[in-house]
């Protein structure tokens, strides 16, 4: 499928999430498959915080060899592509349907879904979907840990740079945390165990991140990006948003990740440290279940005591229980040796699954 027109659509939903996902996605079509990739997107100054070079005010522009248009729904396409990625639901705008629905070749069309460890997906990956009243078929393609969905994002030579990243890296005397989680009400307990505690921390959280959180434990008196504060044993460095690749060598250069979402998630498990997942919230605690079922995948090969440690610290982190997250804490903290052995044996095993972007152009190489 390499010289292919491919258009992603992407609705920014998940705060940066989505943006990061579909921009990394569009990004390995073009550099790695030779395809031409417009990404519509709704939501340019997401895009424009990890992405330099983006005019938010732009209705089409191209970016590092990708063109990228403003989502309107009265948009239609000059020219329909080969294939077409609709990520997570976010819906094509009813004349861009109608166009495919009338071309003779219709392009090939694939709903990116919600990374899940739950075994029912994969049951349903790569399955088709006819739409009612269109002669339009949409195929779903789900990102996942086995061999029966369509993988994670990796790009080529990830894992050797990540590698060549660790034997390089400078060691400090103080525990490297990135915090990159959303709105989280465990937070300023935590930030006082952290303080008091007898090991020096110091914690990288990302311009506009956790700022209520923040705000409540500073009194007011939160930093400026590029500024540091320090009580106790704990410094706060708060940093400026960076580009994806900076943000990941940010990730490896910690002993601790706290991310949340999808990007951020698959970006933590690449990076093969300790870390805390946050998913996305959803009404009747739907993200639970996500959430649970990761815990069960991941932590299926680890030792009891740090199985016990790492669950117990989550579910406190995610339930916002700032008591709970403080006495789950030492453990965890004890467990962070096994934990980034772990995870690099986590990152060889996924290594060997499906890669997600080379799987969708091989995908759509047979289906066209």
């Amino acid at each position: 499928m390499s010289g292919k027109r491919w258009d992603v659509f992407c609705r920014v939903v998940d705060n940066y999430g989505d943006a990061g996902v579909c921009w990394r996605l569009a990004r390995q079509l073009a550099i790695e498959h030779g395809c031409d990739v417009t990404l519509w997107i709704d939501r340019l100054e997401t895009l424009a915080r990890f992405q330099p070079g983006i005019d938010v005010e732009a209705t089409t522009q191209s970016v590092a060899g990708i063109t990228i248009a403003r989502i309107a729904e009265d948009a239609a396409a000059p020219l329909l592509p080969d294939v077409v990625i609709e990520a997570f639901a976010c819906g094509l705008p009813p004349p861009y349907v109608a166009a495919m629905a009338d071309a003779r070749t219709p392009p090939l069309w694939i709903a990116l879904e919600y990374l899940s460890a739950e075994p029912w997906v994969d049951t349903v990956h790569g399955l088709a979907s006819p739409q009612p009243q269109l002669p339009l078929e949409r195929y779903f393609w789900f990102p996942g840990f086995t061999h029966h969905t369509g993988g994670l994002i990796r790009e080529a030579q990830l894992l050797e740079a990540r590698a060549a990243f660790d034997g390089e890296r400078a060691g400090d005397s103080a525990l490297q945390i990135v915090l990159f989680c959303y709105p989280n009400r465990a937070l300023p307990a935590l930030f006082d165990a952290w303080s008091e505690g007898d090991e020096r921390i110091r914690c990288a959280i990302p311009e506009g991140v956790a700022t209520g959180a923040l705000d409540q434990w500073l009194h007011g008196d939160v930093p400026h990006a590029g500024q540091s504060t320090v009580r106790g044993r704990l410094t706060l460095d708060l940093i400026p948003f960076s580009t994806q690749d900076a943000f990941d060598r940010r990730l490896w250069s910690a002993d601790l990740n706290f991310v949340r979402g999808e990007d951020s998630f698959v970006r933590a498990q690449w990076a093969a440290r300790a870390f805390v997942w946050q998913p996305y919230p959803q009404i009747e605690n739907a993200h639970r279940l996500k959430l649970d079922a990761f815990l069960a995948r991941y932590t299926a090969e680890l030792p009891s005591r740090a199985s016990i440690a790492m669950t117990a610290f989550w579910k406190a982190f995610n339930d916002e229980d700032g008591p709970a997250a403080v006495a789950a804490w030492p453990a965890f903290r004890a467990a962070f040796d096994t934990l980034g052995g772990h995870g690099r044996a986590w990152g060889e095993t996924l290594a060997g699954l499906p890669e997600l972007t080379a799987g969708l152009v091989t995908f759509a190489g047979r289906q066209l």
